[in-house]
């Protein structure tokens, strides 16, 4: 075999991705080092682990790449064929690690809406923290939300999670947001200072933004046969301005989370849902392979702020119940 066909050799096991890295750093430590136990000592793992990997390189390669002398370890024809190509692995290696180490990329959280409670839950985290960098982003809720996290394309969502959603994603009771409701200034109800969720039986909430399979919709769905009333998710949704004047302008009933920082209008009025109180769940969710170690620091955040669920003043479908009931000590 020829030194040009070693290198070819050589050249193909990189793409066909047949070299593992831990061996390949043994490899280029024991030739710069010419011993075994120096290059074990550099790498901070014992002499029988660099044998081992050593081992395994020969025997996925088929070749023999050192040889013993009174001298130490110096390297056959196959192993001087393999050294250009491994120590440009480790380097790209190297570099990769460098870049990565040396890059505080900033927390990628998703929320359904930046008016939404969501919002000023991560701008009371980064005013605890201090120095986290977050980007925020916005999509369409769970829907996206799952395969987003799942890639890596943010590191955590603010969503209605009401179903286990496999082994690789981690959901998080966030908090429980009580519903209001919104109404014109001259409706019958815009004197009171909160509405029993009983007394809305028999009407219909309009609901534009209820998009069909989402979260949210179902959510409303299973509030609106709990107690009697119907929900009107006919648009066009044309945003949350002229949601409000349409509400201010007659008759609607419009329902919102009390954190939702609804735009103001002279003629609408918000009002607490009570008896019982009509909460929304939110979760955070995330991966729990997620390295980034902000992710850790909001997760912790969060658990800390949660208030579990009361069930004798509050109210929930019966699907996120157990993920919201207090733990068990």
């Amino acid at each position: 075999m020829s030194n040009n066909q070693h290198a070819d050799f050589s050249q193909q096991s990189v793409v066909e991705g047949d070299l593992d890295l831990g061996a390949i750093r043994a490899f280029v430590a024991i030739t710069e080092d010419r011993s075994f136990s120096d290059a074990a000592a550099r790498l901070g793992i014992s002499q029988q682990a660099v044998s081992k990997r050593i081992a395994k390189l020969e025997s996925d390669l088929g070749v023999r790449l050192f040889f013993r002398t009174r001298n130490g370890a110096d390297l056959t024809q196959d192993g001087s064929a393999l050294l250009h190509h491994a120590r440009a692995l480790v380097g790209l290696a190297d570099q990769a690690l460098d870049s990565l180490r040396g890059r505080r990329r900033a927390l990628r959280v998703d929320v359904l809406d930046t008016r939404l409670a969501a919002t000023d839950l991560i701008r009371a985290f980064h005013h605890d923290t201090h120095d986290a960098g977050i980007e925020i982003t916005t999509s369409n809720g769970l829907r996206s939300a799952r395969d987003a996290v799942a890639r890596g394309t943010v590191d955590a969502s603010f969503v209605r999670v009401a179903a286990p959603l496999g082994d690789d994603l981690r959901n998080v009771p966030a908090y429980l947001e009580p519903v209001h409701l919104l109404i014109g200034r001259d409706h019958p109800l815009a004197d009171r200072r909160e509405v029993g969720v009983k007394e809305l039986s028999g009407s219909t909430v309009w609901m534009p933004g209820n998009a069909p399979d989402s979260e949210w919709a179902d959510y409303y769905r299973l509030l609106g046969a709990a107690f009697g009333f119907g929900i009107d998710d006919s648009g066009p949704d044309f945003g949350w301005e002229y949601f409000v004047e349409e509400v201010g302008a007659g008759d609607r009933l419009g329902l919102v989370g009390q954190g939702c920082r609804v735009p103001w209008h002279p003629r609408t009025v918000q009002i607490p849902v009570v008896d019982p109180v009509p909460v929304y769940p939110t979760s955070l969710l995330c991966h729990r392979q997620n390295p980034h170690p902000m992710l850790a620091r909001l997760l912790a955040f969060v658990e800390d702020r949660f208030r579990p669920f009361d069930p004798h003043r509050q109210w929930l479908p019966a699907s996120d119940r157990s993920a919201f009931q207090p733990a068990r000590s």
